[in-house]
């Protein structure tokens, strides 16, 4: 598999975080696709939304996600909004 690459950028790190990226690359994967698949773009609720037409959840499913987000936000000890 390979990266296209449109521009290229030199980077120095130190041997402890090379060393960190060798141990997670697999054969034939780039470095770029191991920084990429650690610090890439997260999955957003649009995603998700997008998906859900595709996904027959059950009502009963639906309605215990809906208290599970409910009481996520209800939780204090969530870090505040800066």
């Amino acid at each position: 598999m390979h990266d296209k690459c449109i521009a290229v950028k030199t980077i120095t790190i130190d041997l402890e975080a090379y060393e960190a990226l060798a141990r997670r690359k697999r054969k034939g994967e780039s470095f770029s696709r191991v920084i990429k698949e650690h610090f890439g773009r997260r999955s957003t609720g649009r995603d998700l939304a997008a998906l859900l037409p595709k996904v027959r959840l059950s009502a009963n499913a639906l309605r215990k996600l809906d208290g599970l987000i409910r009481r996520r936000r209800a939780d204090r000890a969530r870090a505040p909004k800066l």
